[in-house]
């Protein structure tokens, strides 16, 4: 009977060649990877490079960036400038949007209104989300007499119709800049966000790692800014996401009414309002800023909602 060999590990190993080798270390690096655990943060990424709605609505976004910040380069004629002998003409070689009542450059116009619709939109967004969560963190963490009070107040603003409470505090401001405007989205608008970080914010805190961070020693800063923060700012995100949105359609609301950006600024509203006698005889006057208007909206829109689908774990 042949003696049994003992088992040699060493030997097991090189006997499988080199071609073994690398297949051993390909199968450890692929468990390895598996193993990795993934953020919330890369998920979601990976899950909106995918989502179609996501790709379309960030490309017209982009795309409306960048004529707000340079709309000269696509339409380098002055929107201020304007012949009364062409008022309510049709399109012509060079104007294809056609021209309104007092004989601007539709095209021009609508080019050069997305800067102020943008820019408030976007201001208005951040203010309305660094005030809000900051008081709404606050008060969600601290909890007692500061998350009573803010409640109330926020009840108070809530109760405030917006479209009223524009027509009357605008209606005493004679600037004509963007910011009036973006001061009365940001006083009205961060009660909401206020509410939504602050319901992110008492969920984040009962979790057992703030627990741990807190029997360690760790100060309320550190524990609100490290642990807390980053692990609620998700919805804040979501909800300010689709609100750019509403925010840009309110800012031509008040345009439209007379109590926003006034002459001689260059909006949407503006357009809008000024377009509104002579839609029967110059419909391409209304219709091409409206247009412009609503595929804005609708793109933060899609955005927000893109969003909101990735960093849901819920919809996994």
């Amino acid at each position: 009977m042949p003696e049994q060999q003992p088992y040699d590990t060493k030997g097991a190993v090189a006997g499988t060649g080199m071609g073994g080798a690398m297949d051993l270390a390909a199968s450890e690096a692929t468990a390895a990877s598996a193993g990795r655990p993934r953020s919330l943060w890369s998920d979601a990424w990976r899950d909106l490079r995918r989502n179609p709605v996501f790709v379309v609505s960030a490309l017209v976004i982009c795309f409306l960036v960048l004529i707000s910040l340079w709309p000269s380069l696509i339409a380098p004629g002055n929107p201020l400038r304007c012949d009364l002998a062409k008022a309510q003409d049709g399109p012509a070689p060079g104007h294809p949007f056609g021209y309104d009542g007092q004989g601007c450059d539709v095209y021009t116009r609508t080019v050069h209104g997305a800067r102020a619709s943008v820019t408030v939109g976007v201001c208005a967004t951040l203010g309305v989300a660094v005030l809000g969560s900051v008081l709404g963190g606050l008060a969600g963490f601290f909890g007692g007499t500061w998350d009573g009070i803010l409640s109330r107040i926020t009840d108070i603003f809530f109760a405030i119709p917006v479209v009223l409470g524009g027509l009357v505090l605008l209606s005493v401001v004679t600037s004509n800049t963007v910011w009036p405007v973006v001061g009365f989205i940001v006083l009205l608008g961060w009660p909401q966000i206020s509410r939504i970080a602050r319901g992110s914010v008492i969920t984040a805190k009962q979790h057992d790692y703030v627990q741990a961070a807190r029997a360690l020693g760790a100060s309320n800063t550190r524990i609100l800014l490290r642990h807390i923060a980053p692990n609620a700012v998700a919805p804040v995100i979501v909800v300010a996401t689709i609100a750019l949105g509403t925010y840009i359609a309110l800012e031509a609301t008040l345009s439209y009414l007379g109590v926003g950006l006034k002459p001689p600024s260059v909006s949407w509203g503006i357009d809008i309002s000024a377009a509104s006698p002579y839609i029967r005889n110059a419909p391409h006057a209304l219709l091409w800023p409206a247009g412009a208007l609503a595929i804005t909206v609708l793109a933060f829109i899609m955005l927000g909602d893109a969003v909101r689908d990735a960093l849901d774990p819920k919809l996994r």
